[in-house]
Parts: C-alpha cells; structure tokens; sequence
C-alpha cells in the first residue's frame, strides 16, 4: 500500500498536490512518502515479531541520508556497499553495531573505515578478501568480525542482471567450498568469526527459490556449528519484490512463517536486508512534457527527465507505470515516452497507450523510490534531479537539484591549456 491517490483528478502525495511541489520544486523530481515508508517498516517488522531480527535497510535502493535516517528512527541497520555507503548510514544515525557490509570489492581504505567504526559484521565473499580483512585488522590490532557469504547455486528466477546466487555470479563463495573458507577464517589471528551471509537476487516474486536457498544455507550452518564454529548471526539478505505492473509478490506472512520454520533450531540472530520492498513503492519521478512528436511508425511524448534520472527502463527493460499528474479527458494512445538524452535507450516505455497531453502537462513515473535516484548519473551533464519528502500536509526538499558549477566541482584545466575566448 502507498499514499499516491487521486483527489479531485488531481494526483496527491499524502496531503500534498504533487502539482504543487513541480511548481515550487521544478522537475526532474523525486517525490517521496514518508507515511509510505513508515507502513512498509513497521508491516515487514510486525511479519517477523516471533524472530526479532535486525533489520538493516539495503541503503543502495535509496540512499538520500533523509530516508535512511527515518529508518534508523525506527530502529533499522544498514546493509552497505561502499565506503560511501557507510559514511551516510553514519551520518544518518545507524548505529555501527547495527552495519553489515557487503560487496565484492572492499578496498583497504574501505575495510579500515569498517573497522574503525566498529561495525557489526563484513560479509566476505573471496578467500583474499579475507586475506586483506586479517592483514588490515592486524595492522590496526583489533579483531574483524566476519560472515561469509556463500552461493548457494539456487535460480532466483529474476532478471539474470540482478540474480546473485548462482555459480555464474561474481557473488559469494561457493556452498562447496564454504565450510574451507571458514577453516581459513578460523585460523586467522585477526578474524572472529560472527556469522553466515547469503542474497540470492533482487525483485524475488517466488518463495520457493528462497526457501530452497535457505534449507541450504541451514544445512551448512548446522555442520559448521557442529565442527565448532560460532555462528551468532544468519543473514539471508534481502530481494523481494514489488508490484510494478501485474507480478504476483511473495506475501510476507508466508515469507516470515518460512524462514521462522526453516531456522527454527537456530539459537542466534536473524539478519534481514530489505531495501525495494520498504522504498520502492514510496517514490514517484515526476516530469513534465516538453514536446510530442509523431511518425508513420510512431508516436511520442518528450519528456525532461531521462534514463540518467531513471535507468531501470534502459538497463533492465523494466516497467513502471505512468499516469498524467491531473486526470484528463484527452484519448489514449500508443505512444512511446522518451527523454532528452541522446541515445535510442533512453525511453520510459514503447508502444504504451496513454493519455495525448499538452506541452506542459506532468506526468508520474511511479514505483520509483527504489533503484531510481540512487543509479542516477550526470549523462549528457545533465543535473540530477532534486529529492522531496512528503509528511501528511508538508514537504521537504532533501536534495537540491545539483547546480551547473556542481557539474565541474573537482574539475580542472590543466595550465598547458590555453584558453582562447
């Protein structure tokens, strides 16, 4: 459920035109629901309230500091990538101890960083990682509490870009060798072994391929526990997915009773990573219509945000409904919905029947609040767009739409350059 409806044929945000932040804000622009965010946290944590797990938000779906300090307001982790990553969680208001790190190219300076902020756990997933992980800790004397992430070569039956654990991924460590990796881990002077990682894809629409994964990942536990390793935490990571058009989604009472039953002798914490599923249904990208354009073949509305604002369409060929901003009377057609960047991929949708707006006229991209700002770029030196957060009768801007200077901050010409005006 969100809070994006129709009053009046005219498209709110909680208690809040979205025609009115457009005015005030300009587009590109995300629009957030806080009160969408709130629901998605609290629905998630009440399907688990037999488990009591810790629930650390994937902060790569959406990272604004806004949002993931809401969640660390309710008493959220993180799950991060990056250094980057780790640094907004912080400046958000995680706590360290609630921070697993993920990813499978930690620089030095990046596990140092871990390290110093004393986080929860680095989720391994190479024997040199960690490798790196004991030199590191050793250098700064402190132990490094590892899991390792293991593959469990179970189709998650997504998009191939976004499975994570199958063999043909460069994720994790594979079940067959797991139980070595930890013999490695364990002979390590400055590792401490804290717990069990896997995350098998994103967008998951079947129970089946996580419960699969998950017997998998106990049955290896279990062994583990018995050759004396200690495992405090099982992080089955995140993926589930949303309704972006029709896709029938896992319920998450039936998710929660899986998991509780498959784990039901284990004597430690449950870790689990949602991101889409809390943020994706919360944020809309709203844009405005610069030109329409037709063919013998085809029909187009040119729009002012493109896939550098949104990319999910390109990368992925994925969909996200659209609809006019205020209702119209105007015919529906077929037509493709494109951006200004200067490629054929840089579409919204092809051949979807919509409205004929005018020049002017707004539309919304909805299910946009995970995976929409946070794979943004600057192509085309295009500015970002700017980020708002809705709460019942107010909005904030929580990122300013970037600024031309902020296009060549840390850019120089070199004084062999001489510039002609």
């Amino acid at each position: 459920m969100n809070f994006f409806e129709y009053r009046n044929e005219e498209l709110y945000c909680e208690d809040v035109k979205i025609s009115s932040i457009a005015e005030q804000v300009g587009t590109p622009v995300y629009i957030y629901s806080a009160k969408t965010l709130r629901r998605h946290y609290n629905v998630f944590k009440d399907a688990f309230v037999k488990t009591k797990p810790l629930i650390c938000y994937s902060v790569k779906a959406n990272s604004n500091i806004a949002v993931v300090s809401l969640f660390a307001s309710m008493g959220a982790g993180a799950d991060i990538v990056s250094g980057g990553e780790l640094f907004r969680a912080i400046k958000a208001g995680i706590e360290s101890k609630k921070i697993v790190y993920s990813g499978v190219g930690k620089t030095a300076e990046e596990i140092a960083y871990g390290l110093k902020e004393g986080i929860l756990m680095f989720n391994v997933e190479s024997i040199e990682e960690l490798e790196a992980i004991d030199d590191i800790a050793g250098q700064m004397r402190v132990k490094a509490p590892v899991s390792i992430r293991v593959n469990p070569d179970i189709d998650p039956l997504t998009h191939p870009y976004i499975s994570t654990g199958m063999k043909k991924n460069k994720f994790g460590i594979d079940v067959k060798y797991a139980k070595e990796a930890y013999n490695i881990a364990r002979s390590k002077d400055n590792i401490k072994i804290v717990g069990i990682d896997m995350h098998i894809g994103s967008q998951l629409t079947e129970l089946s391929p996580i419960v699969d994964a998950l017997k998998r990942l106990y049955d290896l536990v279990s062994e583990l526990i018995k050759a004396g390793i200690n495992i405090r935490y099982i992080d089955i990571g995140g993926g589930l997915g949303i309704t972006y058009k029709d896709e029938e989604t896992v319920s998450l009472d039936k998710y929660a009773k899986a998991i509780e039953t498959t784990l039901r002798n284990f004597q430690g914490k449950l870790v689990l990573e949602p991101g889409r599923l809390l943020v994706g249904n919360a944020g809309i990208l709203v844009a405005k219509v610069l030109y329409r354009k037709s063919n013998e073949r085809k029909r187009f509305m040119i729009v002012d945000a493109g896939m550098n604002d949104l990319i999910r369409p390109s990368f992925y060929d994925a969909y996200h409904e659209i609809v006019p901003v205020r209702k119209t009377q105007s015919k529906y057609v077929k037509q493709d919905v494109v951006g200004p960047i200067c490629e054929s991929g840089d579409f919204f949708a092809h051949d979807r029947s919509l409205p004929l707006l005018e020049r002017g006229q707004l539309i919304a991209l909805m299910s946009a609040g995970a995976y929409g700002f946070s794979m943004s770029s600057n192509y085309n030196s295009r500015k970002r767009a700017a980020e708002v957060l809705v709460n019942g009768k107010e909005y904030y801007v929580i990122r300013e739409r970037e600024t031309n200077e902020a296009l060549i901050r840390g850019e120089k010409i070199p004084s062999f350059i001489k510039i002609r005006r």
